[in-house]
């Protein structure tokens, strides 16, 4: 390709997390090409994908539904196939690359651990759960790492919930403002089946999990700057590959947050919630309550090992800067590294 820039190729550019990509790497020198529905690069037309990652430097694909729905049987569908289809197209363009990319990101998610009170999760030792986020995940990462493509490295960015203006975020601080902001306990459900398992090996039992938690369920973030600082970490790190968690290395809990999410609202009254009410305020939010119900304890234990400095690890100045508005503007790579 006739350019002095190096190519950056990013899918799902239009996303909360996407822009703010896309602004870094413009920053950082990148000639960004965003893949889209209505990008530069559609989809729908794979000569054209072929093209723009033949050549490119990096790979970044953030594409997929918004979870941030009800899981109905057209939405799960819609999740599932949405991050599936575009990882393998990306997968396939790669492939037939004259010159593939050099290092190949994909978004993955910290929700592809199990439901953890008893210790934190890491790349070395976490243990998967099951059911619909998970198989979601499994799936997903699957899409990534098979078969072979010499040359690319590859990285499945396991993220966690990502504070800032985006969904997960606008969802905590609506309940907390709408009084509901105490401490969420779990237990039992009315039965129903939109967490069951999705994919070629459906994994859990079908019905909505519950444990008894207390409010002690942990709850593992990551501020939005933190996400795009540890992009770029990784992408310029010949040594990282694989699975990476990118979650904050102090991650709260349930009762925690709400307190947090109570003075940063101003929000006077928290009423505690049981899971049943929990059902109910989700299902008048259009949401789910596993964000809030299972337990993610999640440390990123190969990005601090391998010297990524978190800038932003205080969980209250995080939601602080996300109920202003406020995100820091693209600090130069060598401000990036540690």
């Amino acid at each position: 390709m006739n350019t002095s820039r190096p190519v950056a190729v990013l899918a799902g550019a239009s996303g909360f997390i996407g822009r703010a990509v896309t602004d870094a790497f413009a920053h950082d020198g990148y000639d960004v090409r965003r893949v889209g529905r209505d990008a530069e690069v559609t989809w729908s037309d794979q000569a054209a994908l072929r093209r723009a990652v033949d050549g490119a430097d990096v790979v970044v694909n953030l594409a997929g539904r918004s979870v941030d729905c009800r899981y109905t049987d057209r939405n799960r569908a819609e999740i599932l196939d949405s991050r599936v289809r575009t990882t393998r197209m990306l997968h396939d363009a790669i492939a037939a690359a004259q010159h593939p990319p050099r290092v190949w990101l994909n978004a993955s998610t910290a929700t592809i651990y199990r439901h953890a009170t008893d210790r934190p999760q890491t790349e070395a030792d976490g243990e998967l759960g099951e059911g619909f986020s998970v198989d979601v995940a499994t799936s997903w990462e699957h899409e990534l790492f098979v078969g072979d493509l010499p040359g690319t490295r590859r990285v499945a960015l396991r993220i966690a919930i990502v504070i800032g203006d985006g969904p997960a975020t606008r969802m905590l601080l609506a309940l907390a403002r709408s009084g509901l902001g105490g401490t969420h306990y779990d237990g039992w459900c009315p039965p129903h089946r939109r967490y069951r398992g999705i994919g070629e090996h459906p994994t859990g039992q079908g019905r909505a999990p519950w444990h008894r938690t207390g409010g002690a369920q942990r709850f593992s973030w990551v501020h939005i700057d933190d996400v795009v600082g540890a992009i770029r970490f990784i992408r310029d790190d010949d040594r990282l590959a694989g699975p990476i968690n990118i979650a904050s290395p102090r991650p709260s809990d349930n009762r925690t947050l709400m307190q947090t999410l109570r003075r940063v609202t101003g929000a006077r009254v928290g009423l505690p919630v049981t899971r049943g009410m929990l059902e109910l305020g989700m299902w008048a939010l259009r949401t789910e309550p596993e964000l809030v119900t299972k337990s993610r304890w999640v440390l990123p234990q190969v990005l601090t090992e391998a010297g990524y400095v978190f800038g932003e690890p205080d969980l209250e100045r995080a939601l602080v800067d996300a109920r202003d508005g406020r995100r820091q503007h693209p600090a130069p790579v060598s401000e990036v590294r540690a």
